[in-house]
């Protein structure tokens, strides 16, 4: 819907999705950065890409130095969801849970470095309890295994759980984001819950390869922004759990600095 909304916009019909695997992103990264700087080659970047990857792998290109960045284009809340077979229905009774029985509870990730990991990292430091982490090559095995109780715990974009969360398949106990979403609007944050040092989301932008002139980036922007107010856009993002964003280019460069 994205896509056909920049069609409309741009009056460019010819916008290709190349969904790019490999390399903890590095592939289609790459892929774009050796991409002629003309603006007819994009990024849709989370923010693992701009800001995680650059300290966790060892990788031949820079963020800083090889994007043009354009713009944000929204953010995703982390919710901490649990097997319905833990026995704590609040955020406080899984931290008092776990430190009763230590090394009992382990937790699900789509990989050492990505947002599940980091976010469920953190979270151990910040109310110190311990669980064992299980890494998987992707969300959709990670999720299984938390369905079919292999696993306890998973810290997860909303947008990937809130189908099993609404089914109650899963139990979402808290949100690492500032606010509440208005998908879960019983659902605390963690922050509110007693743990006020603690924020965890994701973010995703649309960046081009350095180089790219500076009146293009901003047709782009411009395009892309007004792509993001359209209300059927909105509305559509929204009932997934995605809140749309934009920013300047200049902005969202000091997002991606600020994270890293």
């Amino acid at each position: 819907q994205l896509v056909e909304a920049m069609k409309e916009v741009s009056g460019n019909n010819n916008i290709i999705v190349e969904n790019v695997t490999g390399g903890s992103t590095g592939t289609g990264t790459n892929q774009v950065i050796d991409s002629e700087a003309d603006g007819y080659t994009l990024l849709i970047a989370a923010n693992n890409v701009m800001s995680v990857n650059p300290v966790m792998y060892r990788q031949n290109f820079d963020p800083a130095k090889d994007f043009s960045p354009i713009t944000l284009l929204g953010t995703v809340p982390v919710v901490l969801v649990v097997n319905p077979s833990v026995p704590a229905k609040s955020l406080r009774e899984l931290v008092s849970y776990a430190k009763a029985h230590p090394g009992t509870l382990n937790y699900a990730s789509s990989g050492a470095g990505s947002p599940q990991h980091l976010s469920a990292e953190l979270f151990k430091s910040v109310v110190g309890i311990s669980m064992t982490h299980i890494p998987y090559k992707g969300a959709a095995p990670a999720t299984a295994d938390l369905l079919a109780g292999q696993v306890h715990v998973l810290f997860a974009p909303l947008n990937s759980v809130l189908p099993h969360i609404q089914a109650g398949k899963l139990r979402a106990l808290a949100l690492g984001s500032k606010d509440r979403s208005a998908l879960l609007p019983g659902v605390p944050t963690i922050a509110e819950s007693g743990y006020p040092s603690y924020e965890s989301d994701i973010w995703v932008g649309l960046v081009a390869p350095a180089g790219t002139p500076a009146g293009v980036l901003q047709k782009i922007n411009q395009d892309t922004r007004a792509v993001l107010t359209k209300p059927s856009v909105k509305k559509s993002l929204t009932e997934q759990g995605i809140e749309a964003k934009t920013s300047t280019p200049e902005e969202f460069r000091e997002l991606a600095a600020q994270d890293l």
